[in-house]
């Protein structure tokens, strides 16, 4: 028998908890919740204003009557027909490109800068050391040779 305890359920949470990649995640996550206040202040102050410069700002209601007539009740829920609300598809097409847009070109394109010049850096750093050990190489190769050589005359002057 073995006196070694297996790690338990707490072990293995708490290892699963203290990963990298699980708080990275939940720093994304929270991140990603408050970029979304900033996002949909940029459409709604921007966008939304830009577009209602063409037709309305809202919009929710640009919409199509897909079958029969169709009426709104006053509550603004459809009474007969059907109704193709494609005004709010338009609004949340609006906010992902725009989200992608921002995230790509504040984040993603300088950070992708950013690292493919830490690693120019670090191969020139790299070829640098290898120029220099090859070089301290060869200087010592000489030495030997050297003592070597120097070894070789004086036992001929004994």
């Amino acid at each position: 028998m073995s006196d070694k305890k297996e790690p338990g359920v707490l072990d293995g949470f708490k290892a699963f908890l203290m990963r990298g990649n699980v708080v990275d995640l939940a720093v994304a996550v929270v991140i990603g919740a408050a970029f979304t206040n900033i996002v949909n202040s940029v459409v709604k102050g921007v966008i939304n204003p830009l577009v209602g410069a063409i037709g309305t700002q809202n919009l929710d209601s640009y919409s199509s009557c897909l079958k029969g007539p169709c009426e709104k009740a006053a509550d603004g829920t459809v009474s007969s027909g059907v109704m193709i609300l494609w005004g709010s598809v338009l609004g949340a097409t609006l906010s992902f490109v725009i989200t992608a847009a921002v995230v790509y070109f504040l984040m993603v394109l300088p950070m992708s800068k950013y690292l493919a010049r830490a690693e120019a850096r670090r191969k020139e750093k790299e070829g640098a050391q290898e120029v220099l050990e090859v070089t301290e190489l060869q200087v010592l190769k000489e030495i030997r040779d050297t003592l070597v050589a120097q070894r070789g005359q004086g036992g001929a002057r004994e």
